[in-house]
């Protein structure tokens, strides 16, 4: 049965992406939150491609970890694609509906 959402949305010059996972095209969940935070990015970064975006144009992010000890190796990864001006970003510790560690939402702009 499919979920009741979107993968995203685009209002005007704005897209809302739904929670990504770090599922990698496999089906397989990488090993850690760092292996975790890298596909989950790279995932984003697809997505906002097929909009005609990049995680440069992302301007707000919503990050949950399943962890609290898992905040600074997720930072570690997070700046190495994002830079200055860096998105806006609540950071939760919250348990996820399937087995990962980290979930990550993200709204990108145009311009």
């Amino acid at each position: 049965m499919a979920l009741p959402l979107s993968k995203l949305r685009r209002v005007g010059d704005t897209v809302y992406l739904s929670g990504e996972l770090g599922f990698a095209a496999d089906g397989s969940l990488p090993e850690g939150i760092a292996a975790q935070t890298e596909q989950t990015l790279k995932n984003i970064a697809a997505t906002l491609a097929g909009e005609g975006l990049a995680l440069s144009d992302v301007v707000s992010a919503t990050v949950y970890l399943t962890d609290r000890s898992d905040f600074a190796a997720f930072n570690e990864v997070y700046r190495k694609h994002f830079a200055e001006p860096f998105p806006a970003r609540t950071t939760l510790e919250a348990p996820l509906m399937i087995d990962a560690k980290i979930e990550i939402t993200v709204i990108a702009a145009r311009g």
